[in-house]
């Protein structure tokens, strides 16, 4: 088999572009729910031997040299984001008479765009490419650099970066405490790449160096992730979190037809089997519901508030996600004038049924939340996918709030949790990360798994507790070194009941964000720029 991908990545043109699609496509099952880690081997191997073909073409210049790295590396990209992201077709078939004839748009559109990252990574591999055993360092180096700028570019998307291929083995993830995603994603490609060299035409000991390094790191991360999770979970007495999951189906969310059926799933689930014979909410001192819980806006329905303080019985305060009016007044020449803006948000309701606190979601997801370029798109028929009052607005910055009974907790709406470093405000760490989302959106598909294995990751690198209510995801309450301690699997109704553990210490990432990763991709580039350098010296017996 490898003998045959020899043979494949040596070949010009389509056989190339096929090879390196298919390659990423394989790359995918890495990624949750399969976390197939295995798989991107291949994925990157094939990587080095194409990179090893262009670079060794005597008839090409450095520039066409680059050029057809850019194209393998995009093409590469593209079979890996097509097998990772297929799943977002399933949003545009949840109002199919709207928005069906996008959905090729969005399934592979997206990925031909996240594919230019990808390829942009290979250019660079190729610049600083040489025959040395260190070109695994290249590789893996420019492409852990395309990969954080993927993150941040443009709002930023760093969904499934090939770090996420190390997340599910639970004591190599714990790494991520150091490095964080970046550096994961460093490490992935690296240690998937390095087998390449066993094929190399040089002597035993040089065709080692990369596996023998790979292995050694990985059994490295694995014996500092053991030790780490010998740690015991430590519970924050006397909080106890009921969190629900009621498995709303999205087309039926937004319906205001639908409210008075939503708010009595909510409230049935949150109160349990009336017939059981201890009380569920016996000692609850937190309820914790979904994003976008209702179809209508909370503050302006005083009997869905007073149907909440009838639930809560002033034993407990209720965590929701709710959209949002903010109305205002401003001068313009025409006079004072009213202003409405809406937010996607995280509210707080007392036992009461006053509103106590809310927080805002500070990135939004374009095309679901906001229409970029509204302007322009809107005349050729796309609006957003979320139905609401007014189009979304910003949210100001992150948050931390201090709740009744529970100091420090920060609100990460949706996908607000794939964002490594930007999940904690800057001046004052929380005591526990709140995600609220509903993943109703993406049906039975990896599109869930994929979100909450990255949501997971923010606690190892954080050092922080997370507890999760999806709407129709996967509902959990998770410790600081990533461990689940309950949840509510994908398509089942239900609610859990669990303390709340203890943070820990900050760790290194939590404390110097991308600056370790950055700082190893830097070495790694210097280290291949040097050794490059060396070579040409060398081979031309000048400097």
């Amino acid at each position: 088999m490898p003998a045959r991908l020899l043979s494949l990545a040596g070949q010009r043109g389509w056989p190339r572009y096929g090879l390196a699609a298919l390659s990423g496509a394989l790359g995918a099952l890495a990624l949750a729910p399969f976390d197939c880690a295995p798989a991107l081997i291949v994925t990157m191997s094939c990587a080095v031997w194409m990179l090893d073909t262009c670079a060794s073409e005597p008839d090409q210049g450095i520039k066409r040299r680059i050029r057809a790295a850019f194209l393998i590396g995009w093409w590469q990209g593209f079979g890996y984001f097509t097998a990772g992201l297929w799943w977002l077709g399933h949003a545009f078939l949840v109002d199919a008479d709207q928005f069906a004839w996008a959905l090729p748009i969005g399934v592979f559109g997206l990925p031909a765009l996240l594919a230019v990252f990808n390829a942009c990574g290979f250019g660079l591999a190729c610049w600083l490419w040489t025959a040395h055993p260190v070109r695994i360092v290249t590789l893996a180096a420019a492409l852990a650099l395309s990969e954080l700028l993927r993150g941040v570019v443009m709002t930023g998307f760093p969904w499934n970066a090939y770090g996420m291929a190390l997340s599910a083995l639970l004591p190599l993830a714990q790494t991520a405490a150091l490095v964080g995603l970046p550096g994961l994603t460093l490490i992935a490609v690296g240690v998937a790449a390095a087998p390449a060299t066993l094929f190399d035409r040089a002597p035993t000991r040089h065709r080692l160096v990369a596996p023998v390094l790979a292995l050694t790191l990985l059994a490295c991360m694995a014996i500092g992730g053991i030790i780490r999770l010998e740690q015991p979970t430590v519970m924050r007495d006397p909080i106890l979190l009921r969190v629900i999951q009621p498995i709303i189906p999205q087309d039926d969310k937004f319906s205001m037809a639908n409210a008075r059926s939503i708010m009595q799933t909510y409230i049935d689930l949150t109160l349990g089997d009336k017939h059981a014979a201890s009380d569920p909410m016996d000692g609850v001192t937190h309820v914790i519901w979904p994003e976008s819980a209702f179809p209508f806006i909370l503050a302006r329905e005083p009997a869905a508030l007073e149907m909440i303080a009838d639930m809560l019985k002033h034993k407990a305060i209720l965590i929701t996600g709710a959209i949002r009016e903010d109305r205002r007044i401003i001068e313009t020449p025409q006079g004072p004038q009213g202003q409405r803006h809406y937010y996607n948000s995280a509210q707080v309701v007392g036992a009461d049924g006053s509103i106590l606190a809310s927080a805002d979601k500070v990135h939004l997801v374009p095309f679901g939340e906001y229409l970029p370029f509204s302007d322009l798109l809107s005349q050729w028929g796309l609006r957003r996918f979320v139905t609401a009052p007014g189009s979304f607005s910003t949210g100001e910055a992150l948050r931390r709030l201090d709740l009744p009974g529970l100091a420090g907790v920060t609100f990460l709406i949706c996908y607000e949790a794939i964002f490594p470093a930007a999940v904690t405000p800057h001046d004052q760490r929380p005591s526990v990360l709140v995600n609220l989302t509903s993943d109703a959106w993406f049906g039975f598909s990896p599109g869930p798994h994929q979100h909450f294995a990255q949501a997971r990751l923010r606690t190892i690198e954080e050092g922080l507790p997370m507890v999760r209510s999806a709407n129709a995801g996967i509902s959990a309450v998770i410790d600081p070194f990533g461990r689940i301690l309950k949840s509510v699997p994908l398509g089942q109704e239900n609610a859990l009941t669990s303390a709340l553990p203890r943070p820990l210490p900050p760790t290194l990432f939590a404390k110097a964000g991308f600056a370790p990763a950055v700082l190893l991709i830097l070495s790694g580039l210097l280290a291949s720029l040097w050794t490059r350098r060396k070579l040409l010296v060398q081979r031309h017996g000048t400097a």
